[in-house]
């Protein structure tokens, strides 16, 4: 006969075994918020900014917002975070609308009318996509900044690792969506569980193009010693600039894209490339 005692370890037991089932897979919906409602540009007041349809090989299509650079100025290839829409950053064009900066803003599957299901193969895949969309259009690899925001920040680091690009900017940056994911779970076994890892640790030493990150000191989102300890494993020139009292990418306020700007700005095109020359891809 069993006693209270065992019987309530097993209860727990068997409620916390439904609960990590639950959250394997359920994972996905968990990392991405996905919100698939389409809108145009102008609706975001943005009315020098184009919306576009990106076919990817496996048959969905992308929706992209384009704001195209003024002559001589580089182009931001921007990868955002795992919620919210497009017509949210509509500041961030604006911005950099302002200096001549161009910015293509690729929607993950399922966010802002792009179909499908968003996954990191399937995220790092599109991004490739885009960044060779633009190449085709006209701009110049040496014109082109990558820009990650929260998660994006692990599509960025990886597309950098396939593609030359003039800089690198990481907006609220993890190390890796497993350490995020045990850093807000403790109490359950991600480090196995989760199956889009995003290690931008990894891939930092051999990455060699500047490298700007961004961070607020009061983010709990992402911590800020996760930022520091990937820009700690990045090669020179990198910059790190923290804000006290931002939290989670909303440091606008205290000069961030500013920051930005002049740090494109500081590396023209002629400071070499993501990659080694012996990996330069067309």
């Amino acid at each position: 006969m069993l006693t209270i005692g065992l019987r309530l370890i097993i209860a727990f037991a068997a409620l916390y075994g439904s609960i990590v089932g639950l959250m394997y897979w359920r994972q996905r919906d968990l990392i991405y918020r996905t919100n698939t409602e389409r809108s145009a540009p102008v609706a975001a007041g943005l009315h020098e900014v184009l919306e576009m349809v990106l076919p990817t090989p496996d048959g969905e299509h992308l929706i992209a917002w384009w704001a195209k650079a003024a002559p001589g100025r580089p182009t931001i290839l921007y990868f955002h975070g795992n919620a919210g829409h497009l017509s949210e950053r509509a500041g961030r064009f604006e911005f950099f609308q302002k200096s001549g900066i161009g910015l293509l803003m690729l929607a993950y599957r399922g966010f802002s009318g792009s179909s499908g299901n968003p996954s990191e193969s399937a995220n790092v895949a599109d991004a490739v996509l885009a960044y060779d969309y633009l190449r085709k259009s006209g701009v110049a690899s040496g014109d082109i900044v990558l820009f990650g925001e929260s998660l994006g920040t692990g599509v960025a680091v990886q597309v950098a690792t396939q593609r030359e690009a003039r800089v690198l900017v990481l907006d609220s940056p993890y190390t890796s969506l497993v350490d995020a994911a045990a850093y807000h779970y403790p109490w359950l076994p991600v480090r196995t569980l989760v199956s889009d890892r995003y290690d931008s640790k990894s891939r930092m030493a051999g990455l060699h193009l500047p490298l700007l990150v961004l961070h607020g000191e009061a983010d709990v989102v992402v911590p800020l010693a996760m930022g520091r300890e990937l820009f700690d494993a990045a090669n020179e020139p990198k910059r790190m600039a923290t804000f006290p009292g931002a939290q989670h990418i909303l440091h606008a306020k205290f000069g961030s894209l500013e920051i930005v700007r002049d740090f494109i700005d500081a590396h023209p095109r002629s400071r070499g490339s993501s990659l080694p020359e012996r990996e330069l891809r067309p």
